[in-house]
């Protein structure tokens, strides 16, 4: 039943992202408003598509801990379930995302129309730089900057990878920091269909404040995630006892 269930999501998900982005076309002629409005509503029919053939829900903690004025969002990545549920959290928010995404037919547009910051990785230190310069004004209008300091998805309990650019951004920006712990990837795995049911949890911290140096940073920023990540993983297997087992399987 798990494999049918998760079948059967994947298809209604999307089929629904296809139709929005066809629906929602109109809505880019207003800018970053129209496109999330149609975000919000992609992710909202998707966590109800989510959770009631799947029996997966998500919860989210912590939010008023986010800053209301500019600030970076770096959030630990498992899955693509927290890429739409994240940005379901915000009005408007400018996402740190590979610049071929821009390219794929209908989705490129709405990133095109909401300012996204997108990234040719392969450029190194100039990458970098084209963040910065796209990220100072955007934090300036009050926009939450998304970042994955990963650079990827990465299974739940795998070692961590931090780079260092979301450090040079974060110093460079001189902006507050809220890191986001997540156990998205027990229950919507980096690879595969399977959506194991559940309580997914989404929770961001305290923020760290604007000043530090970028090697501190970086240290207390894993240190803050881990953790914290360690600590939703726990309370997962304890609330559902079968699914380490599912996992495992």
């Amino acid at each position: 039943m798990l494999a049918i269930r998760s079948a059967i999501f994947n298809v209604a998900f999307y089929v629904n992202l296809i139709v929005l982005m066809i629906l929602g076309l109109p809505m880019c002629l207003f800018g970053r408003r129209g496109v999330f409005f149609m975000a919000h509503l992609w992710a909202r029919t998707s966590l109800w598509l989510l959770r009631a053939i799947c029996g997966l829900s998500v919860e989210f903690r912590g939010l008023d801990n986010i800053p209301k004025s500019g600030c970076i969002v770096a959030a630990k990545h498992q899955s693509f379930l927290e890429t739409f549920s994240i940005a379901s959290n915000f009005d408007d928010v400018a996402i740190i995302l590979k610049k071929a995404l821009k390219y794929i037919p209908l989705f490129g547009f709405y990133l095109i129309a909401s300012d996204q910051i997108a990234i040719d990785r392969s450029q190194g230190r100039k990458a970098l730089n084209s963040i910065l310069d796209q990220a100072k004004p955007a934090l300036a209008a009050g926009r939450r900057i998304l970042i994955f300091p990963e650079g990827t998805r990465r299974a739940p309990g795998a070692p961590p990878d931090y780079k260092y650019g979301v450090a040079a951004i974060y110093a460079g920006a001189g902006a507050p920091c809220v890191p986001v712990a997540i156990n998205t990837g027990l229950f919507w795995g980096r690879r595969g269909f399977l959506r194991h049911p559940g309580v997914a949890v989404i929770e961001y911290l305290p923020a760290i404040e604007a000043g530090l140096d970028a090697q501190t940073f970086l240290a207390r920023l894993q240190a803050t995630i881990e953790p914290a990540c360690a600590r939703l993983y726990e309370e997962a297997f304890a609330n559902d006892p079968t699914l380490r087992a599912r996992l495992a399987g």
